[in-house]
């Protein structure tokens, strides 16, 4: 079983979307195999963003990822990390297919209520990130 990260972000978390994505990606055969609501400290989300520092919209980032509560997930199911990136859409909820969380539930492209690793390795640092090995279920 492949492992994938997802936040649902904070807008989606205000909206009361949590269990609609989570419908969402267990409809289309993902597992949450770890999951926790929690407010991300300015520190931690640059710390997860770090690859966009030299970039205009860090600082709005961080500040959005750091506005209200957010559910960090480990989803796992056979090809997690692409399952879930076509579950989300693409990051400008403009250009996302019919369906998808981002078309669904974003606001903009800033505001795009969900991320998702895009690669396993990704996924590996970001879980890593987040969860200690105690947190994440093995499913057998």
């Amino acid at each position: 079983m492949e492992k994938t990260f997802s936040i649902i972000k904070p807008n989606a978390v205000l909206d009361n979307n949590i269990g609609n994505i989570i419908g969402r990606f267990e409809k289309e055969g993902l597992r949450i195999a770890a999951a926790k609501l929690t407010t991300l400290s300015k520190e931690k989300a640059e710390g997860f963003y770090i690859e966009h520092k030299e970039r205009p919209f860090f600082g709005e980032l961080v500040s959005f990822m750091t506005s209200g509560p957010v559910l960090l997930m480990v989803l796992e199911g056979e090809n997690a990390v692409d399952k879930n990136r076509e579950i989300m859409g693409a990051t400008n909820p403009a250009d996302a297919a019919e369906g998808t969380i981002r078309k669904l539930y974003a606001k903009s492209v800033g505001e795009n209520a969900a991320h998702g690793s895009d690669s396993q390795a990704s996924a590996e640092r970001e879980i890593n990130y987040f969860f200690e090995p105690s947190d994440v279920m093995d499913r057998f």
